[in-house]
């Protein structure tokens, strides 16, 4: 059984609308008045808008959009996507997908569906950050480790010791800094380098 989830609310969120002038936009621009949401509309590019933080929600148009239209590359939106739908044309759906959309709504828009897209949206939007961050933090963790593995060996060899005893040092240097032991282990590596290039 999953958690149950409390019932979000969008209420003071913002959203800009990307999309050629057209009647499904004065449709989801009225859901989005009815959900307390402050909606803008442009078209054809948002490269004008310097701030885009002040947005929490971005609303493109699969059949026309292209990649010009972003000031990031694709995939890379600091914010969740909903993408309209018209034409499932093998190739749209795969420019959606590309810039990672979170959520979509099939045109013609009527006057439900944005709700449901939204909360979709958002939680998409929320794990793939979070997963990226995850991502980005293992391979930190990965280089670290990958640094003390080298300082463990220059040890093993300067120092002619074994692989524990080595390990051993290194960890002792950290707790008697009081640093983490990855910051030792590189800075060993990095004088080690520069030693040899003094040569």
């Amino acid at each position: 059984m999953s958690a149950v989830r409390p019932i979000p609310s969008f209420e003071g969120w913002r959203a800009l609308v990307v999309h050629r002038p057209h009647a499904n936009v004065d449709a989801i621009l009225l859901q989005f008045e009815r959900l307390g949401i402050s909606a803008t509309h442009c078209w054809p590019e948002i490269a004008g808008r310097s701030d885009l933080s002040e947005w929490n929600v971005l609303v493109i148009d699969a059949d026309m959009g292209y990649d010009a239209q972003f000031p990031w590359q694709p995939g890379a939106a600091p914010m969740p996507i909903i993408v309209l739908i018209g034409s499932e044309a093998p190739g749209r759906v795969s420019w959606a997908i590309n810039q990672g959309a979170d959520a979509q709504l099939l045109k013609p828009i009527g006057s439900a569906g944005l709700y449901s897209a939204l909360v979709i949206a958002r939680h998409s939007f929320a794990q793939r950050t979070a997963l990226a961050g995850e991502i980005a933090s293992l391979r930190m963790r990965l280089q670290s480790r990958e640094a003390v593995a080298e300082a463990t060996a220059l040890l093993m060899v300067r120092d002619n010791i074994s692989s524990r005893a080595a390990f051993q040092k290194l960890r002792m240097q950290a707790m008697s800094e009081r640093r983490a032991i990855e910051l030792i282990a590189e800075e060993l590596v990095a004088a080690v380098e520069f030693e040899r290039k003094q040569r």
